[in-house]
Order: C-alpha cells, then structure tokens, then sequence
C-alpha cells in the first residue's frame, strides 16, 4: 500500500467540545493528526467531503460518498465517518468497490480524537491494517475488529460494534 486515499465525513470522531454553546460539534478532520504522530510510512490525502453527524446524514450524503470512492483513482480508501448510521453507508458502496476492485473502510469512534479516552486512535490504525491485508470489498474496523460490510450492527447499548450474529441491541 502506498497511497491511501482518505475521505472525512465527520462523526463523533471530529467532534470538538465548545464552550460557548456548552454542546459538541463536528470540526475539521483529525485524521491528519493522527497520522503524523503515529509517524505513518505511507503516502495519503485528506479530502473532507461533509462535516455532519451520522444522524443527520440522508441518501443525498450516500450518494455523495459513493460518488467519491467511484470516482476515486486510488485502490485504499478510507471513511471516517459517524458510528450511528455507519453500516447504512457501508452498504450502499459495496458493489461500487467490489466492481472496481477497491478496498474500502469505514471507522469512526464512540469518543472525539481530542478525548485522552478515545477509541478513535485504535480504530484508525486498525482501519489501516485493514486495508493492508483484506480483498476488495467494504468493510468496517470498529473495536478491534474488522467486519465485512452487511454483517455488523453497533450496540448502542454495549457501546460497541458486533457481528449480527451476535445479538444484541441495534
């Protein structure tokens, strides 16, 4: 892998606390942060496609998305991307990567970047190992795992992904 292409759609990930308003929302992207202190040995570009919560996402964004990884030159992309309607997305680009050829994966977090407790660093990088290592298709790395597109659901409860198979709350 030596260029990833990286498409910020905003979430819980980007999120920044203002005390102003004494309410959090969605900032720039801080995956480049991430990646320079993580000192990354591979080539990629940030382009920030929409700065939304996943809730207030709607087919127009999908089809944004799509049209992005569609028109995308690069083989590895990744979404970050809001945790609540994340698998919603992942299934709209599944035949888009697998026509194509490309590896696709969607990670965001329960916890801003900004947060000492956040999941967001884990989920990048795991991201990333994902797209070192799976076939084309679309998947998401949340919690230490990677799910195949169509076979994961968050947990609100747990706060967690898991498989469907597992069971528990959507």
């Amino acid at each position: 892998m030596k260029f990833v292409q990286i498409f910020s759609t905003g979430g819980t990930i980007d999120k920044v606390y203002f005390d102003a308003g004494s309410e959090y929302e969605v900032g720039g992207s801080q995956i480049d942060i991430v990646f320079r202190e993580a000192c990354v040995d591979f080539d990629y570009e940030v382009v920030s496609l929409m700065r939304k919560d996943s809730l207030e996402m709607d087919d127009d964004d999908r089809a944004l998305i799509r049209e992005a990884v569609e028109e995308c030159e690069h083989r590895h992309i990744l979404i970050t991307h809001g945790t609540d309607t994340m698998t919603q997305t992942a299934s709209v680009l599944e035949d888009v990567a697998l026509a194509v050829g490309k590896v696709v994966v969607l990670t965001g977090a329960m916890a801003p970047v900004r947060f000492r407790q956040s999941d967001a660093e884990f989920n990048i990088g795991s991201a990333v190992g994902a797209l070192n290592s799976m076939p084309p298709g679309v998947y998401i790395a949340m919690n230490g795992r990677i799910f195949q597109s169509g076979t994961v659901r968050k947990n609100r409860k747990a706060g967690r992904f898991e498989s469907i198979e597992a069971g528990g709350l959507t």
